[in-house]
């Protein structure tokens, strides 16, 4: 499955300058697969006694943790490894929990893959995707019934819901469509405010608390799905191009056999009957496995939105 660009993507990169898109110099790509490459010398590689691993903090992490523990015990059975969940609470916080050393293994939202990869060393290697090997999410810009919105010129003058500057579809999407298709100005056609996370966008629009907000709809889907929100608390008034999803991966130091049996764990792991699949196959399409994939390819897509964007990459 590739995923194209849409029209205004395009042509906002003809008018704009490119983004700094630079690995950061700790880093090297010398087979050119925009990923760090290994270390070369064996006293580079880290073993951890315990593997510590991060879901993108999209939602509850407590709730999370308990959705992830069957998938952490397989982790930990097939490394060898005691596995620790951590609860990132921002997409900061696990970017430079990487960076720093202190995270292995983890799933980065689809904006934060481009950041992680160059500023952390992260390596992607699979999504969740359904059994025939469908994937992917859409942005959405949902109201609530009542709103006065309509559609997206209705939002000029009132607030609009982020979720943060790093999200793709909480953030760098929406906002390059605005400005690029509709001619609307952040902070000059309409407030732009940020909730943190795309579930409290989403319950923030259920409650009236903000008039609209651009969400993940993937998340929506999940939260309905368990009965988080109703389904006609919100109305969606403009859906996106299809985007890849969270993407899983490690951090570029790990010893290569512990990196191997990684992967080996991710396309192992059996689904059916675990509170993962109960929980990712509440959206559409189902998230039923994980699928290998590589950066190069399948982040082309947000690559250019950050281009758009005029995203930097230079590490913080």
């Amino acid at each position: 499955m590739r995923l194209a660009l849409s029209a205004f993507f395009v042509a906002a990169l003809t008018t704009l300058a490119p983004a700094t898109q630079a690995m950061d110099p700790r880093f090297k790509d010398l087979n050119g697969d925009m990923v760090a490459d290994a270390p070369t010398k064996a006293s580079e590689f880290i073993d951890p006694a315990t593997l510590i691993f991060a879901y993108t903090p999209v939602e509850d992490p407590a709730v999370y943790a308990k959705i992830w523990d069957g998938f952490i015990e397989h982790l930990a059975k097939t490394t060898g490894k005691k596995v620790q969940f951590f609860p990132v609470q921002n997409n900061a916080a696990q970017l430079e929990a990487m960076r720093a050393g202190r995270l292995h293994v983890a799933g980065f939202n689809t904006g934060s893959n481009p950041i992680a990869v160059n500023c952390a060393g992260f390596v992607p290697f699979a999504i969740m995707a359904s059994k025939d090997n469908r994937f992917g999410y859409e942005m959405e810009i949902i109201t609530h019934p009542g709103s006065g919105i309509e559609k997206i010129e209705d939002i000029k003058g009132k607030r609009l819901a982020f979720t943060s500057e790093t999200s793709n579809s909480g953030y760098k999407a929406p906002a390059a469509l605005l400005r690029d298709k509709y001619k609307m100005e952040s902070g000059k056609d309409y407030v732009p405010v940020f909730s943190g996370k795309h579930d409290n966008s989403i319950l923030g629009v259920a409650n009236k608390d903000y008039p609209a907000a651009a969400i993940a709809n993937s998340v929506k889907e999940r939260m309905i799905g368990r009965g988080a929100v109703k389904a006609d608390q919100t109305k969606v008034i403009y859906t996106s191009q299809t985007f890849p999803t969270t993407g899983y991966g490690y951090v570029y130091n790990l010893k290569p056999d512990l990196a191997e049996k990684i992967k080996q764990a991710f396309f192992s792991f059996k689904w059916e009957g675990t509170a993962l699949a109960a929980e990712f196959s509440k959206s559409e399409p189902p998230q039923e496995k994980f699928m290998p994939v590589n950066y190069k390819q399948y982040w082309q897509v947000v690559r250019e939105i950050d281009k758009a964007m005029n995203v930097s990459y230079a590490c913080k």
